[in-house]
C-alpha cells in the first residue's frame, strides 16, 4: 500500500492546495501530508526548516495577516490538526498578476487538507471551532525584523471571512493600510 497526495493549482497563481489520499484498512487510515519529491516534480521548492504550532482555544479567533518581508520571505505548509478554521493567502508581490488577490480555504482535521502558501503572501486564519490547532511548516527562520502585516479588513484585499471575528489580537488590529503601490 503506498500512500500519495495531490498538489492541486488553488485560484490564484501559486497557492497550492495539498490533498492527502488516506489509505484505510481495519486499524484505520495512513495518509502523507508533505512530500518533498512531490512537490518538486510539480516545481515547487519547499524544504521545511522550522515548524510551529498555534493552539486557539476559541472559535472566532483571527490571526493574521502575516509576512516576511524579503529577503527573508518564506514559503508555508499549513495544516490543521485538531478543529477548523478558514486559512486565507493574500498575494502581497507588487507586479504579480494576482496581486491583492486572496485565496480562502476551510482547513480540518477532518478534511485533513494543507495550504501551501509561497513566499511573498500574506496569511491569516479564523478559527470555525474552539481548541483548534494548526502547525505551520516554514522554509525560512522567523525574523523579527522582517515581520510584516495587514489588517483582516484592509479593503486592498477585501477578505471575505465567514463570521466577523470574536478575538483579534492588538498587534494585528493596529497595522496600517496595506501599500498599493510600491
Amino acid at each position: 500500500m503506498r500512500a500519495s497526495l495531490i498538489l492541486e493549482q488553488a485560484e490564484i497563481s501559486d497557492v497550492i492546495i495539498v490533498r492527502p489520499i488516506p489509505q484505510a484498512d481495519h486499524r484505520g487510515l495512513f495518509a502523507r501530508v508533505f512530500c518533498q519529491e512531490a512537490f518538486a516534480a510539480s516545481g515547487i521548492a519547499f524544504l521545511p526548516l522550522q515548524m510551529s504550532v498555534s493552539f486557539n482555544d476559541r472559535a472566532g479567533t483571527l490571526r493574521g495577516l502575516h509576512w516576511q518581508d524579503n529577503p527573508h520571505a518564506e514559503a508555508k505548509l499549513v495544516r490543521v490538526t485538531r478543529g477548523a478554521v478558514y486559512d486565507v493567502a493574500v498575494d502581497v508581490r507588487h507586479g504579480s498578476p494576482t496581486f491583492c488577490r486572496w485565496f480562502g480555504l476551510e482547513l480540518s482535521s477532518e478534511n485533513r487538507l494543507s495550504l501551501y502558501i509561497p513566499p511573498g503572501f500574506a496569511h491569516g486564519f479564523l478559527t470555525l471551532q474552539e481548541a483548534t490547532e494548526l502547525t505551520y511548516s516554514m522554509d525560512a527562520p522567523y525574523k523579527p525584523t522582517a515581520a510584516r502585516g495587514a489588517r483582516f479588513d484592509d479593503p486592498a484585499f477585501n477578505v471575505k471571512w465567514p463570521s466577523e471575528p470574536l478575538s483579534v489580537a492588538q498587534r494585528d488590529l493596529t497595522w496600517p493600510a496595506f501599500p498599493i503601490r510600491e
